[in-house]
């Protein structure tokens, strides 16, 4: 889950999931991954952007967890976002998708760009934005906010957005209406 969190960042998913099941394959536990050959493990995720800076990460962040953490991915956001290569976003969905514990919003390009088209948020900076969607967004939905806004930005709210299309077009914030979610 952590390898895959950290091999994620400004990557796509399809790249991400072509690339893990070798790496699930070659490297079972946190321990494996710490004592992993750098340009190996490098060579592995050669098709992920940053692999370099990305494999630096995975092996340190697997040496802290088993060092700190008796090889256990640690449960609080504090804790995740001290490790390399893990900041909010990643910090999030480890939460979520491991262990059901919604502290946040996950926030992806995505989120990014389709939360400053709806004018949800007018920041550029990823935390000031998952501050903000927070304050709109009912904690009931974050959860899987990213994972829905993903899926309405591919099929309908593209670069080039089909609003005639749109199930949610007529309480749009885009369209100047201002609605809690």
């Amino acid at each position: 889950m952590v390898t895959a969190a950290i091999l994620s960042a400004q990557t796509l998913d399809a790249t991400v999931n072509k690339t893990t099941p070798t790496l699930f394959a070659k490297y079972k536990t946190a321990k494996d991954y710490a004592n992993a050959d750098i340009e190996e493990l490098t060579d592995m995720i050669r098709n992920i952007s940053f692999a370099g800076n990305k494999a630096k990460n995975i092996i340190n962040t697997m040496k802290a967890i088993q060092e700190k953490y008796n090889g256990k991915v640690p449960n609080k956001m504090e804790e995740l976002i001290e490790l390399p290569g893990i900041g909010r976003k990643t910090a999030n969905t480890i939460l979520i998708n491991a262990y059901n514990v919604v502290e946040g919003i996950p926030v992806d390009t995505w989120v990014i760009s389709r939360s400053y088209r709806w004018g949800l948020s007018l920041n550029n900076d990823p935390d000031k934005i998952e501050r903000d969607l927070m304050n709109v967004i009912d904690k009931k939905y974050w959860h899987n906010w990213a994972y829905v806004v993903k899926t309405h930005g591919r099929a309908v709210c593209q670069t080039v957005p089909f609003c005639s299309k749109c199930p949610v077009n007529k309480i749009c914030p885009k369209n100047n209406v201002k609605k809690q979610l």
